[in-house]
């Protein structure tokens, strides 16, 4: 099995197409069509990712992620929408989203995205890294802060993670938005700037990630 994977989607025929597709692809899959259903089964049915409308007819998807993250649920969520505006890009992505896929999308599209999420987001090895008093291991997706465990968004992850494994290099935005979020989104760096200002609030150090300006931020003790 490739990964257990939540398809919410409110058309009845994009949704068992999408279900058919990916269990053929090798992935299991359960689906929902509404927010309340899409709640219930991300938190309690512990999917590796989620694919997810964003025009649902109870609440919109970012709803759903936002109510997600607050509970502490930190499963990856691929969007799917035919809203593409940069501005709803930006809101999905700044509040715990790791992509997009915009309708009409073709079947290979959708495999190909779902893989390259989920091989981000479930790094393999034994990999720790520090950096001062924090640490990151990758294997467990544990971040600490001398005894003090961070939570982290898997997106907030994947930055702290690019940051360490470069530990007193610069790394330009553009550079960063590449790593990170690859092909998902489509060059804003306005959303680097929001993710590094999450990640200086939840290790509770302002000083720890260096803005070096007109380049860019690295990150030293």
């Amino acid at each position: 099995m490739r990964g257990r994977l939540l398809v919410v989607e409110d058309e009845p025929s994009i949704r068992e197409l999408l279900c058919a597709s990916l269990r053929f692809a090798g992935f299991a899959v359960t689906s929902a069509a509404t927010g309340t259903e899409a709640l219930d089964a991300a938190r309690t049915g512990a999917p590796d990712l989620v694919l997810l409308d964003v025009m649902l007819p109870d609440r919109d998807g970012f709803e759903v992620v936002r109510r997600l993250r607050s509970s502490g649920v930190r499963v990856p969520v691929l969007y799917l929408t035919a809203r593409d505006g940069a501005d709803d890009r930006i809101t999905g992505l700044t509040i715990g989203g790791d992509g997009y896929i915009t309708k009409p999308f073709s079947l290979e599209e959708v495999i190909a995205r779902v893989t390259a999420v989920l091989r981000r987001t479930r790094p393999g090895g034994s990999e720790q890294l520090t950096c001062g008093d924090l640490s990151l291991d990758v294997e467990s997706h544990v971040v600490r802060r001398g005894a003090r465990v961070v939570e982290l968004s898997p997106t907030e992850f994947r930055l702290l993670h690019f940051l360490m494994r470069n530990s007193g290099r610069v790394l330009s935005k553009a550079q960063i938005l590449d790593q990170v979020w690859s092909h998902d989104f489509d060059g804003d760096v306005g959303v680097v700037e929001s993710y590094i200002s999450y990640l200086r609030r939840k290790v509770a150090d302002p000083q720890l990630i260096h803005t070096v300006r007109g380049i860019g931020y690295m990150i030293r003790p």
